[in-house]
């Protein structure tokens, strides 16, 4: 396995990123949300910076790819073509920003929002226009090459379309692919080479598939009001969590 390692990462770190990323997959198949953050947040303690961003938005590429296809017949597929609409635009937006916000402005805005996503006053049918679509799909997409993981801000605003949670898990894996496909092209347009990390990153993808294949079947055994109570949960804590990181760096 020696041979599948990029340079300096040892062999326990990455058997751990493996078993992380099934683990993380399951955890977002069966609760919609969540995953992508927590092995941002593992991948953050042994892979270099450089590599981190690009790297994990590979993974998440295989993860939610597969997450879509296992569950493409409940794919709302008028609102993935809408946030695809807005991402491509966002992506080559990306591509051209030389000044990056500091992390600490990102994380404190992104946090709050999605905090007014999940529990502030429900969008009427008129307010959830294509626009409202499109920008969600640039917005996040010009901030996950900066950010990583702005995947609670995209499953808390498919979350305020009442879809069941079929159509919330699937919808939101596939605007996922289209927004790491997109990552994935920016940072090879900006000069990362993916060569050193591909043989890791296929290895993730695989477990990634075999949590999915187990958090989809967990799926169905959640009631569906207990899915939107643990879903809207999730989502709070990992924007409060965003908040936090926010305060405590400029305290």
């Amino acid at each position: 396995m020696s041979g599948l390692l990029p340079p300096d990462l040892a062999l326990a770190e990455a058997l751990l990123l493996i078993v992380t990323a099934g683990f993380t997959s399951m955890l977002t198949a069966a609760m919609g949300i969540g995953g992508g953050l927590l092995l941002l947040a593992v991948m953050g303690q042994m892979v270099p910076l450089t590599a981190l961003i690009p790297v994990h938005g590979l993974v998440q590429l295989g993860s939610n790819a597969n997450r879509a296809l296992m569950m493409r017949k409940h794919i709302d597929w008028r609102m993935a073509g809408l946030f695809t609409a807005g991402a491509i635009p966002g992506a080559i937006l990306a591509s051209m920003v030389v000044v990056q916000l500091p992390l600490v402005t990102i994380q404190l805005c992104i946090g709050l929002f999605i905090l007014w996503l999940v529990w502030g006053p429900k969008l009427s049918k008129h307010e959830l226009s294509k626009a409202s679509f499109m920008l969600m799909g640039a917005l996040t997409t010009v901030l996950t090459v900066f950010v990583g993981a702005t995947g609670p801000m995209v499953g808390a605003f498919i979350h305020r379309n009442s879809f069941d949670r079929f159509r919330t898990v699937g919808t939101f894996a596939t605007c996922l692919s289209v927004q790491h496909m997109l990552k994935a092209a920016v940072f090879s347009f900006i000069g990362f080479s993916f060569i050193d990390w591909l043989g890791l990153s296929l290895l993730m993808i695989a477990s990634g598939a075999l949590g999915t294949w187990i958090g989809l079947n967990l799926l169905k055994k959640i009631p569906p009001e207990r899915f939107s109570l643990i879903f809207k949960t999730l989502v709070t804590l990992l924007a409060l969590r965003l908040i936090w990181l926010a305060v405590t760096e400029l305290m």
